[in-house]
């Protein structure tokens, strides 16, 4: 065959994979509540509350926060060819490595930590899977700042073939991932990994990179990572094809905490291109795979760099308008200064959207005055569940609903502001916990406190996916920048794929 059918072939190859793979992919995200985690209300509220808060502590401490069943979002995906398992992980924009339980797998202190009807189980390597090389950027990027000469002597590759760089057929040593309240140890294995589509062929990606623990404390679930690491599910995607790794959005169903609309899947969109083909390559076929999709109406902010925690989601807030009255956000909460300090994390992970203390004071406040009619603060019920405030809201005359103000977030940039639907930070339900066992409808707002940290090394503010629920948010890889649009989530199983 001579060189010009090579070629050929391979453009031939290459345009088949293009057109295949040019429109975005779906994935369900399910939530992970669970009647059997929590029995009450409270219980459930609390446990969310102390979640977050510690995730967003740990944030500031360049520490990772384990994910936990009622809080977060899990996706499945295909592993392996000899045998091909699925395998079920937490989605996690908070961090940047993908890993999952390995047979034989121990997990010290897990109980109350899963669900045994609906944990899955460890995964067993296939025959397919292989090890990384110490000599391997995949090994490196997880054990950041050791040299390859280390991790190969890590390794126990021999003195000469350290210094003639032959170390290729020496495994990357076991690396060590900790979280606020939990860690792991995990190897490093490639294996193929497979998305089904709805019409054949299947997206396989070879030799794609993951970490398989066999001990964990406090972990019984792995993580996907959609952080801007290196070995991110992304950014190993994008190896494969740049338009399904340049952009990925996900649309959470509003759900409230109610078991029925849990259960309803949030669909999880790779290979996200807007109306004018904000891609990495805006070319005639990229806009026409994106015909079918929303207009694009996102209200986008441009991403903060922090050289610090380099594979977090920055954007800078600038105000919060409750009612018709702006707030205007302290200077940390814009941007991020030379030790780290500031920014606004965008975190699937964490439920609830923190604030520094004295700006969620003023927005508490405010928030106060024009909540109509006055009404009770609820203190039992702050106790029990973490949230402030909460009132009581059958106290009003009859007939005279609750006037809940507006909540607008301006994200820096212009046309970047948000309008908050009402559900994602005022959330009614029935309290019954006073000591007559009366029950009484009460409402709290669902943003936190996160405290003052002027010096911490990390952000001044997160938005948590509580507050993202009934909005597509677009994470723009190619152009830097976060994207917000109102959305009917599960209307896009139906204008996508």
């Amino acid at each position: 065959m001579g060189m010009n059918s090579s070629i050929f072939l391979t453009f031939i190859f290459a345009f088949i994979i293009f057109s295949t793979h040019s429109k975005p992919l779906v994935f369900p995200l399910t939530h992970t509540l669970s009647t059997s985690h929590f029995t009450t209300t409270h219980h459930l509220l609390k446990s969310t509350t102390t979640h977050s808060t510690t995730r967003f502590h740990h944030h500031n401490r360049r520490v990772s926060v384990a994910l936990s069943p009622g809080t977060d979002y899990t996706m499945s995906f295909s592993l392996g060819s000899s045998p091909k398992q699925t395998v079920t992980v937490y989605m996690d924009t908070g961090s940047d490595t993908v890993w999952l339980p390995c047979q034989p797998f121990t997990c010290i202190m897990c109980e109350g930590k899963y669900d045994p009807k609906t944990t899955p189980l460890p995964h067993n390597l296939s025959t397919s899977a292989s090890p990384v090389s110490c000599q391997s950027r995949a090994c490196s990027f997880t054990h950041s700042g050791a040299t390859t000469s280390d991790l190969c002597a890590s390794a126990r590759c021999p003195l000469e073939s350290i210094e003639m760089s032959e170390c290729e057929k020496h495994s990357c040593p076991p690396f060590y991932y900790a979280y606020g309240d939990g860690s792991f140890v995990a190897r490093l294995y490639k294996d193929s990994f497979e998305i089904p589509m709805s019409a054949p062929p299947a997206l396989i990606v070879k030799n794609f990179t993951f970490g398989c623990a066999h001990e964990a404390l406090g972990e019984p679930i792995g993580v996907a990572g959609f952080g801007r690491g290196a070995l991110s599910l992304p950014a190993q995607l994008a190896q494969f094809s740049p338009h399904l790794g340049s952009q990925f959005s996900y649309c959470l169903v509003s759900h409230s905490f109610d078991t029925d609309r849990v259960r309803q899947p949030s669909p999880l969109i790779l290979g996200r291109v807007d109306s004018v083909g904000s891609g990495v390559d805006q070319n005639k076929e990229k806009r026409v795979a994106s015909a079918d999709l929303e207009p694009d109406d996102f209200a986008y902010t441009n991403m903060l760099d922090n050289p610090k925690h380099p594979y977090y989601y920055y954007v800078g807030l600038d105000a919060v308008t409750v009612g018709n009255f702006r707030i205007t956000a302290p200077e940390n909460m814009k941007k991020i200064d030379r030790k780290g300090n500031g920014g606004m994390v965008v975190d699937s992970g964490t439920t609830y959207t923190m604030l520094p203390e004295k700006f969620y004071n003023m927005i508490v406040k405010e928030f106060g005055k024009r909540l109509k009619p006055g009404l009770k603060r609820a203190g039992s019920v702050e106790d029990r569940t973490g949230l402030s405030p909460c009132y009581y809201l059958d106290q009003q005359p009859k007939g005279v609903g609750v006037m809940v103000p507006q909540l607008v977030l301006h994200f820096g940039g212009n046309n970047s502001s948000v309008v908050m639907p009402r559900r994602n930070y005022f959330y009614e339900f029935m309290d019954g916990g006073d000591d007559e066992g009366v029950k009484r409808k009460v409402g709290c707002m669902m943003l936190m406190n996160g405290g003052y940290f002027p010096d911490s090394g990390g952000p001044a503010g997160l938005l948590g996916n509580y507050q993202q629920q009934g909005l597509e948010v677009v994470y723009d890889l190619w152009k830097k920048r976060v994207g917000f649009a109102r959305r009917k989530c599960a209307s896009l199983w139906d204008r996508v794929g």
